[in-house]
């Protein structure tokens, strides 16, 4: 934990002299440039600012100021079980969690995975985070998630779901209502969704779970075009029934048609890409080529911290590789060379900033600096990093050069709450008590054979293809011939 008193409430604060992106419309990049904080606002953007008395001034020299970056799907209340399930298909997740240990979740467990992912989130410059948060098998469990979440200083939206029961079960229920009536007020940090999927049943069991969104005004946030689970049919049954909105977001739409793909596009929804989930799970291959192809607007997400990293950095750099691994892979299929490649670093910074602001329905504060807009900023330095230089390109350098160890300063809503790469008033370590409590239950209800097999399921075996040549000892041929 780092305390620093000088980044008082109220205390006005200014990036000096930095390199800024400001992710606008004019996809400008300033250099020794300023950025001043008032409040909770940014009040100017330029070069040599004038500022109030009693500023806090950080250098921004060699780094890169941008806006914090947007995570439009996390499974916040597995990070407790961080790297677990690092060789597990999509299948073995499905069991793990819905059919047999992710009941075993109390609900001070999803309140420490929440913690820790959400300090993890602001730790690495990710400022806004939608909380996919379906292991509330209670409201005692949602208030636990929300109660983690508004005990940090991020701004988080938090995406209410029951994996347990079916979606028209629990959003029906008077505790439902109530857990909204009591903890959404509509407060600036704190969002809400609603978070289930569609499984494609033509009786479209689902509907009454759209209705209570619709009635509450809230978006609903699915996970479409997963291989196997949902599909084209689910994204049918919602436009058939007008439950496609500009608020949906659809995370993965990873295996999906054509057709769904228009129907997303005309009713102005979102994707949410999680690159390093689809490439090594199963939901299909990364689809941002088919989203670009149909005009559909893109956010970046991390998933689970049970298999994957949890910053953008990592979302930025795999979502660029697999979209450029697939295109030369097609040309080459037709004895073709790809010279001008078709995503670019610009396009994936602004995905991992403005883009989840757009899917949130926030462009108009968030993700991007410019003057008058909420004050989420990350400033990208790091004196003691070889990698820090020379910086050429920074659209490139964030997206493939930047880490989160580079994260220098972090601010949200005004609020400077990471500085010279350490956490201002942050308990890390009890953070850390409470993770070992939740492992330590986990651990001991499953017992430790359960515990083993999970975190090391079967490898398949290898076929060796037959080999039809013979290996000659050629350091030997090379001795008799002489």
């Amino acid at each position: 934990m780092s305390e620093r008193t000088e980044f008082g409430p109220g205390r006005p604060v200014v990036l000096r002299g930095g390199t800024v992106l400001p992710m606008d419309d004019r996809r400008q990049v300033l250099t020794h440039t300023d950025v001043l904080i008032v409040d909770d606002r940014i009040a100017a953007v330029g070069p040599d600012l004038p500022v109030p008395e009693g500023t806090v001034v950080i250098d921004a020299t060699d780094g890169i100021v941008m806006p914090g970056m947007i995570d439009t799907h996390r499974h916040m209340w597995q990070t407790a079980m961080r790297g677990y399930g690092a060789d597990w298909t999509l299948t073995q997740y499905f069991v793990w969690y819905y059919l047999e240990h992710g009941k075993l979740f109390r609900p001070e467990d999803v309140y420490a995975g929440n913690l820790l992912a959400a300090i993890e989130a602001v730790d690495s410059g990710v400022t806004t985070v939608v909380d996919w948060s379906h292991g509330l098998q209670t409201v005692d469990h949602a208030d636990a998630a929300a109660d983690a979440l508004q005990s940090v200083p991020g701004r988080f939206v938090l995406a209410y779901g029951n994996i347990q029961q079916p979606p028209a079960e629990w959003t029906g229920t008077p505790e439902f209502r109530d857990f909204i009536s009591r903890r959404i007020t509509g407060d600036d940090m704190f969002g809400f969704q609603i978070a289930f999927d569609v499984t494609g049943d033509p009786a479209f069991p689902e509907k009454a779970a759209f209705e209570v969104a619709r009635e509450l005004g809230v978006a609903v946030t699915t996970h479409a075009g997963v291989w196997g689970a949902t599909g084209d049919d689910g994204i049918r049954l919602m436009h058939d029934h007008g439950f496609m909105t500009p608020e949906t977001v659809y995370v993965h739409a990873a295996s999906l048609s054509a057709d769904s793909y228009h129907r997303i596009a005309a009713t102005g929804g979102s994707i949410s890409v999680s690159t390093e989930s689809e490439q090594s799970a199963g939901q299909g291959y990364p689809p941002t080529w088919a989203i670009r192809a149909h005009d559909i607007p893109v956010s970046l997400s991390m998933d689970t911290s049970v298999w994957w990293s949890g910053d953008l950095f990592s979302a930025m750099r795999t979502t660029l590789g697999a979209d450029r691994s697939r295109e030369h892979m097609q040309a080459h299929a037709k004895g073709d060379t790809v010279t001008h490649g078709s995503l670019r670093a610009e396009q994936v910074v602004d995905w991992a900033t403005r883009g989840g602001a757009r899917a949130l329905g926030r462009d108009h504060e968030l993700g991007s600096i410019e003057a008058g807009k909420k004050a989420d900023v990350v400033l990208i330095k790091n004196e003691h990093s070889p990698v820090s230089f020379p910086l050429l390109n920074p659209f490139g350098h964030v997206a493939f050069q930047a880490q989160r160890g580079d994260v220098h300063t972090v601010v949200v809503n005004g609020r400077v709450v990471k500085h010279e790469h350490r956490l201002v008033d942050v308990d890390l370590a009890a953070a850390r008590r409470r993770i070992e409590q939740t492992v330590d239950h986990l651990r001991s209800t499953m017992g430790e054979e359960a515990w083993q097999k999970g975190m090391n399921p079967d490898i398949p075996e290898t076929t060796i293809l037959d080999n039809p040549y013979t290996y000659t000892d050629y350091h030997s041929s090379s001795t008799h011939s002489q």
